[in-house]
């Protein structure tokens, strides 16, 4: 006979391990919760520094709500179905189970055991649930502030406004989901009990064919699953709206003539379903009634599907466009409205191809703003020129537009960062990484197409401190102590001095002076900030820090601001601006963007498939003290007004921007890029046309670099020029973007993104003749290559121990034609810093080019001298921009251009006739009257 266990020193046993355990789970959560907690006091003074504290409560508010009202409701519903189906069962359960360790058997009670189980599952789950719905707040967020929105128009299925698809409609499905996944656990619940039970009752000693008790339990649950069931199939038939098809998305005839229809029919079938069920489980539970309630809607769902696929068989698709029109027609305009593209207007533009259709003389703004510095050259060469230090760096090219002496010119500008991970190895310390190394310094600004004698650029600002050739244009505060590339927390106002820029043998030092950080305080405050910040080594304990000390965090820019304001989605290439006071400002544009807009298509932007998009907001911060303002610049925007009803005081109307600032927004990229592949297809109105795919347009693609160094074809990326659009009477920053027909690389159109004063935010296409064939970028690419005197020479070149830089290919309007530019370096295979060495342009019919710009476009203009004159005048004050310009007589500079077109002349034919020695001085020669020219207008 075996020896039994001595249940109550296990019992007692079992007891200790659970109160072990309990508090082992106690401390674990004091820690965690306490961690956390920290990490909240620092953000909350971090918000509030910035003056958002409000916003900080606010969201912890929604966020923490929604999270206790989702996790009590969840462990609610879950454990109380748990108590009641137990209840029902409690006589049947098993008295106990005996289970065998190390081969002596331990008899356990079954019902304890269950309810443990049940209590720690329905609690994961709880917290679980509220942890997931939590993420979820802006969606509830923007449900319950709806009605302080604008409504919208509606939609032509539903009569719906467009509120209750953008707010409404996400937040039904949220909720809705979360009962029928509940729903679907209850159940499951039930027909555990009733396994483990045996399905059976024994009464008075008798066993009985019908069961009672175990059913009535299923019988409830599943009657709250089928009315789940029944509110997802209702909100289903709104989703019918962005149903992806093969010819357009949205409604068709076969769902607005059948399956809409028919959903209400099943959604009727399931609430009668639940009725069937709840009646069930009022009398006397039978196993069969189940089996009924869940008939009605199988048959009709079935049904139904049938009757849709006669419908779209039989009816439509013999006369698909007749019967899909008003549906295609929908599909159009609603797309259109949801990418802004109804604001776009359409003009003719005729590309014609003669010198006079370019017309020089009354297109200088556009001529004398070619961009010839093509932006990752000048990055490479920013880099060996004004980095000065290896621990600096430029890491990306901006464009904008400023007034230089008088005259707007399109500019480059690049931010000298801080980066610490530059630093030589035997300074990576705690103190020169937080205390001195605190931030970057200065900002370079160069001419789009101004150029050196030696191919480098013409630098308006440069140099540490910041030097400036022109006198209006001065920087006040190159600290950048707020960027691309600050991504670590700095101590500042501390008693060690900062670094500021290298001075000679010396350094120049400096201390903080603003006030955009937290103030670190005494030790106990100083201790839970570092204790957040994984610092708690090092600055309890600094020597450095004072009370008056303020730590910098989250200096990144899309850190920054996505963590004000996660809801926005951000475009991913700030610029930098220097406003009129002098202080360098970033500035990102945020959108409002939905995949609930009726009847719109959906486009992939990043990682998310959106089918609505606004650039609503500019964020602006200030690069020095890290203040960070949102203005609004959509107000019709129903998203972001909602946003603005919950959170009033982030939020700024785009009339108090500073004027220095207002006049530095530009038309987004990321917009105008998903704007032009949205426009490819729905610049067909006429559903006939768009059915058949008649005018399909895509993005032009061009010839660009791969990583290697290799040619590979890519689309074109959006290009700022300074411009005069056609039929305007000014010049405009726009940004410009070609189409090509689909599967053809000759142009078709372009769309222009307008940026300045009243046209801002607005958009125009020009469309060229059907009839004509205008070159693409690809095709004056291959005329390039083409060309026997140009092929020769960089073949040339390239086998001089350098190689040849092309740079993006510019197509730009001009005119009544289209005027192509493409920049070409010679780079040195022991250094990084490309120099210009050719200038191409082209028309439709022609093609020159020569080592500068002027010279390209005497060759290209050839007898169009008066013109070439203005252009050559221009383009020498862009290049020295702190010079007046005291001309000589037209006559004198006519000849100079004669001159050099000669020469140039000259020097292409000995070149293609490999006479490379005559033509070498035939190009000194040329030098030589350009250099003229250029001294001729000093």
């Amino acid at each position: 006979m075996s020896e039994s266990i001595d249940w109550p020193r296990t019992q007692h046993a079992t007891r200790r391990r659970r109160r072990f355990l309990f508090i082992l789970g106690v401390i674990a959560g004091i820690v965690l919760g306490g961690r956390a907690a920290l990490s909240s006091c620092v953000d909350v003074l971090w918000f509030k520094s910035l003056g958002y504290g409000d916003v900080f409560w606010k969201t912890l508010g929604l966020e923490w709500g929604v999270f206790t009202a989702f996790a009590a409701a969840t462990f609610l519903i879950l454990y109380g179905s748990f108590l009641v189906l137990r209840q029902a069962h409690l006589s049947d359960l098993p008295s106990g189970q005996t289970i065998f360790i190390g081969g002596q058997p331990l008899k356990l009670p079954v019902e304890p055991v269950l309810r443990t189980i049940a209590l720690g599952v329905s609690l994961a789950i709880a917290l679980a649930t509220g942890a997931a719905m939590m993420v979820e707040w802006p969606t509830l967020a923007l449900f319950w502030y709806t009605p302080h929105s604008p409504g919208g128009g509606l939609d032509p299925i539903f009569g719906k406004p467009l509120n209750f698809f953008l707010f409404t409609l996400p937040a039904w499905q949220l909720i809705i989901g979360w009962l029928l996944t509940l729903a679907a656990i209850t159940c499951a619940l039930a027909v555990f009990f009733i396994l483990i039970t045996g399905g059976t009752r024994v009464l008075a000693g008798r066993r009985i064919s019908y069961l009672t008790s175990p059913w009535r339990g299923l019988s409830i649950t599943l009657s709250f699953l089928l009315l789940a069931l029944a509110m997802r199939t209702y909100v289903d038939r709104f989703e019918r709206l962005f149903e992806d098809h093969t010819i357009f998305q949205g409604v068709t005839y076969t769902d607005a003539h059948v399956i809409l229809t028919g959903m209400l029919v099943v959604c009727a079938a399931l609430v009668l379903g639940a009725v069937i069920a709840a009646v069930n489980a009022a009398s006397v539970p039978r196993g069969r009634w189940l089996v009924v309630a869940i008939v009605p809607a199988v048959f009709f769902y079935l049904a139904i599907q049938g009757v849709a696929w006669y419908v779209s068989s039989f009816i439509v698709k013999p006369n698909e466009l007749v019967r899909e029109q008003p549906y295609i027609t929908h599909n159009i305009e609603l797309t259109r409205q949801a990418y802004g593209l109804d604001r776009v207007s359409q003009r003719e533009f005729p590309a014609e191809t003669t010198v006079e259709a370019a017309d020089p003389a009354n297109n200088q703004a556009t001529l004398q703003n070619i961009r010839l510095w093509d932006w990752h050259a000048l990055q490479d060469t920013l880099r060996q020129i004004q980095e000065i230090r290896t621990y600096y760096d430029f890491p990306d090219i901006d464009i904008d537009r400023y007034k230089i002496n008088g005259t707007t010119r399109e500019v480059m500008l690049a931010t000298r960062e801080l980066n610490v991970d530059k630093l030589p190895e035997s300074s990576r310390n705690w103190i020169n990484e937080k205390l001195i190394y605190t931030h970057g310094y200065g900002i370079t600004m160069n001419p789009v197409n101004g150029f050196t004698p030696e191919g480098l650029p013409t630098l308006i600002l440069s140099n540490m401190p910041v030097q400036s050739t022109v006198r209006d244009l001065t920087v006040t505060r190159p600290e950048i102590y707020f960027g691309e590339l600050t991504n670590m927390d700095v101590y500042v106002k501390t008693r060690q001095k900062e670094f500021n820029y290298p001075q000679g043998e010396t350094n120049s030092l400096t201390s903080y002076e603003g006030n955009g950080g937290i103030a670190l305080g005494g030790f106990l405050r100083r201790s839970i900030i570092a204790f957040d910040r994984g610092d708690l080594a090092k600055l309890p304990f600094s020597d450095d820090v004072n009370n008056d000390s303020q730590l910098l965090m989250r200096r990144n820019l899309r850190d920054r601001i996505s963590t004000l304001a996660p809801f926005l989605t951000y475009d991913s290439d700030p610029y930098i601006v220097v406003g009129d006071d002098g202080r360098l400002s970033w500035v990102m544009d945020a959108f409002t963007i939905s995949d609930s807009y009726p009847y719109s298509t959906h486009y992939r932007l990043g990682n998310d498939l959106i089918n609505y998009m606004r650039n609503s907001v500019k964020v602006v911060v200030d690069a020095y003290d890290g203040t960070t303002t949102f203005y609004v610049f959509d107000p019709d925007d129903p998203v972001i007004a909602a946003y603005r009803a919950i959170f009033p005081t982030l939020f700024k109307d785009a009339s108090t921007m500073p004027a220095g600032l207002r006049k530095h927004m530009r038309y987004p990229e990321m917009l105008l890029r998903l704007q032009a592949e949205v426009y490819g297809l729905y610049h067909m109105t006429d559903p006939g046309a768009f059915y058949n795919r008649e005018d399909l347009w895509n993005i032009a693609t061009e010839v660009g670099m791969g990583q290697g160094g290799e040619q590979t074809t890519q689309t074109m990326e959006p290009n700022f020029v300074l411009m005069k659009l056609p039929g305007e009477t000014g010049e405009e920053f726009v940004e410009i973007l070609p189409f090509t027909p689909a599967n053809r690389n000759n142009l078709i159109g372009w769309i222009a993104g307008r940026s300045d004063a009243s046209h801002y935010g607005t958009s125009v296409v020009y469309n060229f003749p059907k009839t004509k064939l205008v070159d693409g970028p690809l095709q004056i690419e291959a005329r390039i290559d083409q060309n026997a005197q140009l092929s020769g020479q960089l073949t040339l070149w390239n086998q001089q121990g350098s190689h040849v830089r092309r740079g993006a290919l510019l197509v730009i309007p001009s005119g009544r034609a289209l005027l192509y530019a493409e920049p070409i370096y010679l780079q040195a295979e022991r250094s990084p810093m490309p120099e210009l060495r050719l200038v191409v342009l082209a028309l439709q019919d022609r093609l020159a080019y020569g080592p500068t710009f002027e010279s390209a476009m005497a060759s290209l203009f050839g007898g169009a001298v008066s013109s070439l004159s203005a252009a050559a005048t221009s383009a020498e004050q862009m290049r020295r921009p702190e010079s007046a310009a005291s001309l000589q007589p037209a006559a004198d500079l006519n000849a100079l251009i004669a001159a050099a077109a000669r020469d140039l002349a000259d020097y292409q034919r000995l070149t293609a006739e490999g006479k490379l020695g005559e033509a070498g001085q035939k190009l000194e020669q040329l030098k030589g009257e350009i250099e003229k020219l250029n001294r001729g207008q000093r």
